[in-house]
């Protein structure tokens, strides 16, 4: 079992990993978080969670790490300086050739570990379009879900921290400190959104958003004032712990059960 780096490979060493070998993406974004974080934000924690899941499942699974991908589906922050982005036809074509560039070798199976909620939704269509255009079987993780997907966010910012705000922060303030700014950390919560009782973040009805629709004048949708390093921690870890097990499970999965001898 082992940890290949894709980019490290001479192309005999890529034409002798074996079909099981799981290929890793990390997908992250290039876009604003506001006057406190960096831009490459979700990038940075792509790459990250990706090298670390990686690192601990290549104990009991061959996976190959491939370069991230930067420049990815952020048309909600298109308003503002800072964001570089791909339309939704034009990152489903980057996909869709990058899994038809693996198919050409031996590996068979390709997971994305993604770190921008905008992704979601997209990358879940290019799981089927690549099996079925290409015959790979194909995987989705997550970093961590926002909480208008299913995740979490602390009571305080009434579970709308879907954007810079109180666990991305910590994350960044244990990734990459050096790039974060506190003293620029403001609370941007939209508080109205809590008189809806069907629309909104992790209600029954989703609605279609841009970060300058909440008119906070930030870009931010969360409160990053109380983030520490040390929760920062606590949340990257668990998410390479996760997204390792995980991973060791894509390297064995069929999804028929194997025939009887």
């Amino acid at each position: 079992m082992a940890l290949t780096r894709f980019t490290d490979l001479t192309a005999p060493e890529v034409a002798g990993l074996n079909a099981d070998t799981v290929a890793l993406l990390p997908v992250g974004a290039i876009e604003q978080h506001g006057p406190h974080l960096p831009v490459a934000t979700d990038y940075i924690v792509a790459e990250a969670v990706a090298e670390g899941a990686a690192l601990a499942a290549a104990d009991t699974c061959d996976i190959t790490l491939l370069p991230g991908l930067a420049y990815t589906k952020s048309d909600e922050h298109a308003w503002s300086p800072g964001t570089l982005w791909l339309s939704a036809g034009t990152l489903l074509a980057v996909l869709d050739d990058i899994g038809r560039s693996l198919a050409a070798g031996p590996v068979r199976r390709i997971a994305f570990l993604n770190a921008h909620g905008g992704n979601s939704a997209l990358l879940a269509v290019a799981l089927r379009e690549l099996r079925t255009r290409h015959g790979l079987t194909t995987f989705l993780l997550h970093a961590s879900l926002p909480a208008d997907q299913g995740g979490t966010s602390p009571a305080t910012e009434h579970g709308m921290g879907v954007h810079g705000g109180h666990n991305e922060t910590s994350a960044l303030l244990h990734l990459r400190p050096d790039l974060v700014h506190m003293d620029l950390a403001r609370r941007s919560v939209p508080e109205h959104l809590t008189g809806y009782e069907y629309v909104g973040f992790g209600k029954p009805v989703a609605f279609g958003w841009t970060s300058d629709d909440f008119a906070t004048g930030t870009g931010l949708v969360g409160d990053p004032t109380g983030a520490t390093p040390e929760l920062g921690r606590k949340l990257v870890d668990a998410a390479v712990a996760r997204c390792a097990a995980a991973l060791r499970e894509c390297a064995r999965f069929l999804p028929a059960p194997r025939p009887t001898p």
